[in-house]
């Protein structure tokens, strides 16, 4: 039995799910108390009360100083680049109708990684260039990928094949780049592949900003379709939806996601992957859940930084996003695996 709800207003109505809001509000409670943490924490520990101050305008000059310049661009970094991320996995989840569909298993994270990796090895540039290359190299790879999974439309499974296959070829030739560059250089280049906040600026999060303030909303509005494309060409093209353009738009709004935000962090690995499927665990509803996977990734991406500022030793966010994406992975697995034996 449906538990959704109808808000009327005038002439206009709206429909709601109790749960689904509930499930928000808690992962939007979670990602801004997670985010103060993150402004507050440092080799200079500020209270809560005290970054709250800052963050209204109430704190000293020090203070403020630390939060709104050094820290708060970090924090907001991470939760615009975690919101892309899972609103991007959710997109090609659905696309392909695979829980492995996301952008960093078929191929367009790591093609983000060779372009900024070209610049940083091979072109050198500050961080705008080595930005506009990452962006530039997922949208390449994005295109070849699509227009090799094209015969007379593209269909979920071929894109999945091609895009790992491509995947695989990106990953050899970007080992290849980093044997060949010179130490310091690939050092640089191993350290950005890990996926960082660490030195995260306004020059970070303000072009992010306004990337994700144009993405989002577009995605949004094709959520509608979106979901009646689950249900398979025939039906969705019986429905109304052109589903060849509608399917191209979506590849297109969930590469931008992915680029920008991995133009800002770097490759953050299982993001993408592990949002989508987690809130759509929490909802319990069938189908694409874009507003839960966008809060369930910023929540997931800043919890990442928040235990990294909190290890004992200094390790980039991408390794603690990798090892709980590996425990996620072997989960979905194994429960995938019953599943098919039940």
């Amino acid at each position: 039995m449906s538990t959704s709800r109808v808000l009327r207003v005038g002439t206009t109505s709206l429909r709601w799910e109790p749960r689904v809001v509930a499930v928000c509000a808690v992962l939007v409670a979670a990602t801004l108390g997670a985010a103060v943490s993150v402004v507050g924490s440092g080799d200079f520990p500020i209270p809560v009360t005290e970054v709250v101050g800052a963050l209204t305008g109430q704190g000293d000059r020090a203070t403020e100083f630390i939060v709104l310049t050094l820290r708060l661009p970090r924090a907001l970094t991470g939760l615009l680049a975690g919101a892309a991320l899972g609103l991007s996995g959710a997109i090609f989840q659905s696309i392909t109708r695979n829980p492995l569909g996301s952008p960093d298993i078929i191929g367009f994270t790591t093609g983000s990684a060779t372009g900024a990796l070209l610049q940083i090895l091979v072109v050198g540039g500050g961080t705008a260039a080595i930005a506009a290359s990452s962006v530039f190299g997922a949208v390449l790879t994005a295109l070849v990928v699509y227009l090799v999974a094209y015969r007379g439309g593209v269909h979920g499974y071929r894109l999945v094949l091609v895009g790992v296959a491509a995947a695989a070829m990106l990953e050899a030739f970007n080992a290849y780049l980093v044997t060949r560059a010179e130490l310091r250089e690939a050092y640089e280049a191993a350290f950005w592949l890990t996926g960082s906040l660490n030195g995260r600026g306004w020059q970070h999060a303000w072009p992010l900003a306004l990337a994700v303030a144009v993405l989002v909303p577009v995605a949004l509005a094709f959520g509608g379709r979106l979901r009646m494309g689950e249900l398979g060409d025939d039906a969705a093209q019986a429905l109304g939806v052109p589903v060849q353009r509608t399917r191209a738009a979506l590849v297109v709004i969930g590469v931008g996601l992915v680029a920008v935000a991995t133009a800002a962090v770097g490759p953050v690995p299982f993001v993408a992957l592990a949002a989508p499927q987690l809130a759509r665990g929490l909802t319990r509803r069938p189908g694409t859940q874009l507003v839960p996977a966008a809060l369930m990734g910023a929540a997931l991406l800043v919890l990442s930084d928040l235990v990294t500022l909190h290890l004992p030793v200094a390790v980039p966010v991408g390794v603690v996003t990798g090892v709980l994406g590996g425990v996620y992975l072997v989960w979905l697995l194994s429960t995938e695996g019953m599943r098919g034996r039940a």
